[in-house]
Formats: structure tokens, C-alpha cells, sequence
């Protein structure tokens, strides 16, 4: 019987003991093994090509993962427990989850409406629906919780789908303490570990900065959890003062955007010269700001989130992919807002990468001295482990590492956009898509198995989402046209 369609239990002999599961692959969708991620289960993810993220842990072209409830309990080869159930990943690649270390999730019933748009109106005719006015001040404004539950959980899953583990979700829609609950509720339901960027809203009800010492004690008061909170300090709000004070009272990392477009360059040189900066701080896309505030950023050991196709369609500045790598900080890799952009991370891996090497090749082909390469290696580092280190979740997840949470990912390499497999981080970086993720674990727990979605209806959330949409470009005054120019 050919290996793909073995599905079969392990006898004494095989195991070494008494008979567990082995789950195979086959042409269908294999039923999920019971018990899996529960506390004292122990699941053995065998025979893939192992790329760890760890260099004490090393990658193993034939490897094993052994998980045990929520953790990793060891990475080799040939590891084989007795009493393990066995997923045979032969022709996959295992690899930790993707992070994505900013993401605008309540835009998900607004998916491509604004492909063409940049960030704010230039006064020319092809730029009247920009995101300023649009999202944030036509559609944003009109969410209801309802409206912000059901883009935050589809969001969610969709990533999911594409082997995102890990999300800082940056919603700026906390127009009440509702809209906060809704979104917390719907990273909850989801499933995944999440870190709820609790940012600005608008109108009367917005009790932004101030209720996030409610959401801390109410959601977070435990840090060992799948969700987590970060503190949204954007500097273009005159209370940012305020929210920052706030977020590091309540030991809280402090996230904004960073963007010359939006003239924020004197207030951030102030912040630098002032000495505010932090390892506490996320900085966002850190276009067209000053050397002097850069090295400070770098002095302080701040964390920059950095979303290539997105800074490059919108107009926010070139990405300062080799600013941050010639100070010595190592970026995260964010997808922004599904608006404009795809919300995967072989997007943002392959943006950034071609991106990094265009501009050193420009350099080489014109005689002049040119900066390191990046490799793939280098653009899934930023995928995930550096993604980690920004979030201050490197202790939990990033890296296949014994005692980390198990959020792994298995990729296919056999498919026909992929095989023959020859080089592992290249395949991933340069060949592979959503198509690709087969199987996906957060924390232990299954949330994709073979190709499909686990523990959700997503006909009806899709036929929410479809109503959550048409409310909203109702009460926009926007006609719902597929074919807007």
C-alpha cells in the first residue's frame, strides 16, 4: 500500500508497545485523532523536513516533533514513543507557526475595496477614495460590536487557513467598551494566540485610553494565556501622552505606526530626544523618519513591524528594510489591512525579500558597494522568531523548541507548485502559498488538518460576514460595485 494511504493502527511491534494511531495522508480529509492537545496526549509529527527556527535545536531533513498536551516536548530524528499517536508528515515541511505582528482584522468585511487606493487624499481624481477618508473616517465609524465580532473572527480564521499562529490585531474600532469586548471575544473564538492591540476609537461612547485598565483586569489579568494585550500609543492623537503613561503603568508594550505621510516626524524626534523610547516599544513601518530618532530607536532596543507590499502600494514611504538591518535590528513582518493587501505571509516574505535584493542588485550593477543579500532564511526569521521577539511572546512560541507551546504548521511539499522538494527555506519563501498549509497546530490544538478548516460553520460565518458588509456600505452611502474604478 502506498504510504499516502496508510491509515492503519501500530502494532506492539511496530510501537514498541500497546496499539495507537498513525494518521497518514490520503486524496480525502482523514478524521481529526480524539484527544489530540489534550493535557498528558502525546502526538508525534514524523518524518518531515524539520526547519526549527533554532539553532540550538538545528533543522533535520528527516525529523520528528513530539508534542505532549499544549507543548513541545522534543525534536530529532528517529524519536519514537510508545504511546504517541503518529502523524506520518513524510513530503511536508514542519515549521513554527507564522506571526504577524500587525493587522488591521475589523477591515475583513472590507476585503479589496480600496486595492488601488493610497493612504490619504493627493488631490488627484484617482485618489478620492484614499484609506484616511474612507476607512477611517466613512466606514470605521459605522461598526457595531456585531459588525466588529464577525470581521475579527473570520480574519482570524482566514489566516489560520494560511498558517498564521500568532496576530497582533490593531483595530482602531474601540468606539465603546463593547467594541473592545467583541474583539476580544472574537480572537477568544478563534482559537489562535492573539495579542489585542487595544487602540483608539471614535465618538462619544470611546473610552480609549482610560478602559484598558478594565480590559487588563477583566482579560488579561493572567499573562500565560493564548491572548495577550498590547497598548496602541499613536502619536498623531493628542492623549498619546496618556496611553503611553497607561500601557507602561499596566506593564503593557506600547504599539504605534510610524509614518512620514502623516507628518508625525517632529513629534517622534521629540519622543527620541526626550528619552521615551523602550524595548517596550513596537514601532510601525518607520517611514520618513530622521536618523537621529532612529538610532535612538535602535539604542533603546524598540521593535520594528514592518509591511512591505502594503508600504509600497500605499504610499507611506519606501520600506526601511535596510535602515533597520544596517542598525542591527532584525524586523517583524505584518500584513496590515486586507483593504488593500492579502493577508498571508508568503506575501510579505516574498515582497520583502525581492524588495531588499532589487535595490542591492541596483547597487551591484552600478559598480557600487551593495549590503548582505537576504536569504529565505532570513525573510521566515522575520516571519516567525523575530515576529516572537516583538510581540514578547519568544518564550512561548517562534521557534520548534522543547517547552515552547506547540504552534506548528505542516507545508506540502509534494504538491505541483513545490515538488520536487530541494531546498527547504527556499521552497517556502519562493514557491509555496495558502494552498500549501496543510495542517496547523496553536498551542497543541488542531486547528487545520489536511487541507480543512476544524471547529467552525464557515458557510454561515461567511453569510454573516456578507451582512455585516452590506449594513456597512448601507449606512456609508457607498454602492455595493464590483467593478468600481
Amino acid at each position: 500500500m502506498c504510504k499516502f494511504c496508510d491509515v492503519r493502527l501500530r502494532s506492539p511491534a511496530d510501537s514498541g508497545g500497546g496499539s495507537v494511531p498513525h494518521l497518514g495522508r490520503s486524496s480525502g480529509t482523514l478524521p481529526l485523532p480524539a484527544g489530540l492537545g489534550q493535557p498528558g496526549r502525546k502526538t508525534l509529527i514524523k518524518g518531515g523536513a524539520v526547519l526549527s527556527m533554532d539553532p540550538t535545536v538545528g533543522n533535520y531533513t528527516i525529523g520528528d516533533v513530539l508534542i505532549e498536551g499544549a507543548k513541545i516536548l522534543a525534536v530529532g530524528a528517529h524519536l519514537d514513543p510508545a504511546d504517541a499517536a503518529v502523524i506520518d508528515a513524510s513530503g511536508m515541511i514542519v515549521m513554527p507557526g507564522f506571526i504577524d505582528t500587525h493587522h488591521h482584522q475589523f477591515e475583513t468585511a472590507l476585503r479589496s475595496l480600496l486595492s488601488d487606493a493610497i493612504l490619504v487624499n493627493d488631490g488627484r481624481p484617482e485618489s478620492t477614495a484614499n484609506y484616511y477618508e474612507w476607512m477611517l473616517q466613512k466606514f470605521s465609524v459605522l461598526y457595531r460590536p456585531e459588525d466588529v465580532y464577525i470581521s475579527e473572527l473570520f480574519g482570524s480564521i482566514a489566516q489560520i487557513d494560511a498558517g498564521v499562529t500568532t496576530v497582533m490585531d490593531v483595530s482602531q474600532i474601540h468606539h465603546s467598551p463593547e467594541h473592545s469586548d467583541s474583539a476580544i471575544a472574537a480572537l477568544r473564538d478563534a482559537g489562535r494566540r492573539a495579542v489585542f492591540g487595544y487602540f483608539e476609537g471614535w465618538g462619544d461612547l470611546a473610552k480609549y485610553p482610560g478602559d484598558a485598565r478594565r480590559i487588563r483586569a477583566e482579560h488579561f489579568a493572567s499573562d500565560d494565556q493564548l491572548l495577550t494585550m498590547v497598548m496602541g500609543g499613536e502619536i498623531y492623537l493628542p492623549f498619546h501622552e496618556e496611553a503611553w503613561a497607561t500601557g507602561r503603568e499596566l506593564g503593557l508594550p506600547i504599539a504605534l505606526h510610524v509614518v512620514g505621510t502623516f507628518g508625525m516626524q517632529p513629534t517622534f524626534d521629540g519622543l527620541a530626544m526626550a528619552g521615551k523610547f523602550g524595548p517596550d516599544n513596537i514601532f510601525i513601518h518607520m517611514t520618513g523618519m530622521s536618523d537621529m530618532a532612529w538610532q535612538r530607536a535602535a539604542d533603546a532596543g524598540a521593535h520594528i513591524s514592518l509591511s512591505v507590499p502594503i508600504e509600497m502600494q500605499m504610499r507611506h514611504g519606501e520600506p526601511p528594510l535596510q535602515k533597520a538591518l544596517d542598525l542591527g535590528l532584525q524586523p517583524s513582518l505584518s500584513t496590515d489591512v486586507e483593504c488593500t493587501m492579502t493577508a498571508d505571509m508568503f506575501t510579505q516574505m516574498r515582497s520583502t525579500i525581492t524588495l531588499q535584493r532589487m535595490i542591492a542588485n541596483e547597487k551591484a550593477l552600478r559598480g557600487e558597494d551593495y549590503p548582505k543579500l537576504l536569504s529565505a532564511m532570513d525573510v521566515i526569521r522575520f516571519a516567525t522568531i523575530e515576529g516572537a521577539r516583538g510581540l514578547k511572546l519568544e518564550h512561548k512560541t517562534g521557534s520548534l523548541t522543547p517547552g515552547k507551546d506547540a504552534d506548528v504548521i505542516l507545508l506540502d511539499a509534494t504538491a505541483l507548485n513545490v515538488a520536487p522538494l530541494n531546498h527547504v527555506p527556499g521552497a517556502v519563501v519562493t514557491l509555496m502559498e495558502r494552498s500549501n498549509v496543510s495542517t496547523v497546530f496553536c498551542a497543541g490544538q488542531v486547528k487545520k488538518w489536511q487541507g480543512s478548516l476544524i471547529g467552525h460553520d464557515i458557510a454561515k460565518l461567511r453569510r454573516e460576514l456578507e451582512a455585516s458588509r452590506d449594513y456597512l456600505f448601507e449606512k456609508a452611502g457607498v454602492e455595493q460595485d464590483l467593478f468600481r474604478q
